[in-house]
């Protein structure tokens, strides 16, 4: 939390101490335990430092599915989120039926979550079928959590009816869970991610590996899922690896953004990603290459010009 903040503190200090007036810009993130905001107040401070004429703060929000709305009426100028719920968002589908948001457009996939199903040891939740009748948290209300964890249930014969559901943010399930209150809770996050972390200091926790067959099934449910593998000592008293599934994490913006601010947005993320790496390591993986081959939606014409000037192709699907 103190690395978060003084990349917040600094940004504004520069903003505050550039002496000229400024357009800012709104990142729409997530909760302070996940990876979406110290990622957002990273490209934040990379913004004020780098791009004449701009400021930027990241902001707290339920995460991907009201960030896509929060994008949609310009309430946001940038947000992360899973390219699931982007893709939804893009056709009108899923929790977007009816709803579509046409004007969606890309800049570059980040990282990819891993969806994490944490327990206590002694809890009895050994694997999927044994959250029949726990109480489960299945991530905040309107997160790209809850719609992954609904995805992944249901492709495997199990409905919140099945479950005791509680809608948790990622603090408030670790919390639940170190008190007792839940028997487990679903995370759809960059990991290695804080809440998870501190929760095990504290407790002997258990993530649940999925079975191959379960992966597929939800493959099939969810295109944009694929499989992963958390590697052993992640996280205290984990000592085996962990069999679950990924989903790319998108940054998006509205299709009314100006071409070259989303040029050089694009352009200063991955000029500069050790910045980013610096503040947390999901950034590793920010990568032309996985950007190319895992964002779900077209991208803007401002990062396909980056993209080409740097001698990528841009796949057919990722032109508007």
């Amino acid at each position: 939390m103190r690395i978060i903040t003084s990349v917040l503190v600094a940004s504004l200090l520069f903003v505050a101490q550039s002496g000229f007036a400024q357009e800012r810009l709104s990142i729409a993130t997530g909760g302070t335990g996940g990876v979406y905001y110290p990622i957002g107040g990273g490209l934040a401070e990379l913004i004020n430092r780098h791009i004449d004429g701009y400021s930027a703060v990241a902001e707290v929000t339920g995460a991907s599915v009201e960030n896509m709305g929060l994008i949609f009426r310009g309430d946001s100028d940038l947000a992360l989120v899973l390219a699931d719920t982007a893709y939804q968002a893009y056709n009108g589908t899923g929790a977007f039926e009816g709803r579509q948001i046409e004007n969606t457009r890309a800049l570059a996939s980040v990282y990819p979550n891993a969806v994490q199903l944490v327990t206590l040891a002694g809890s009895g939740v050994e694997s999927l079928q044994d959250l029949k009748g726990k109480r489960v948290s299945v991530g905040a209300p309107g997160s790209g959590t809850e719609l992954n964890a609904r995805a992944l249930l249901e492709a495997n014969g199990l409905s919140y009816d099945d479950i005791r559901v509680q809608r948790l943010n990622f603090n408030e399930t670790a919390d639940a869970l170190r008190d007792g209150d839940i028997d487990a809770g679903f995370w759809s996050v960059g990991p290695p991610t804080s809440s998870i972390l501190n929760l095990a200091t504290t407790r002997d926790i258990r993530l649940i590996s999925f079975t191959d067959e379960e992966i597929e099934k939800a493959a099939e449910v969810e295109p944009v899922f694929a499989p992963y593998t958390l590697r052993a000592g992640m996280y205290d008293g984990v000592d085996e690896e962990v069999q679950t599934i990924s989903i790319p994490n998108v940054l998006v913006v509205n299709s009314d953004m100006d071409e070259e601010l989303a040029y050089q947005i694009t352009k200063v993320m991955f000029e500069r990603v050790e910045d980013l790496i610096a503040i947390h390591p999901a950034a590793n993986d920010t990568t032309v290459d996985f950007s190319l081959t895992s964002t779900p939606v077209p991208l803007h014409p401002g990062a396909i010009r980056y993209y080409e000037e740097i001698g990528e192709d841009i796949p057919d699907n990722l032109r508007p």
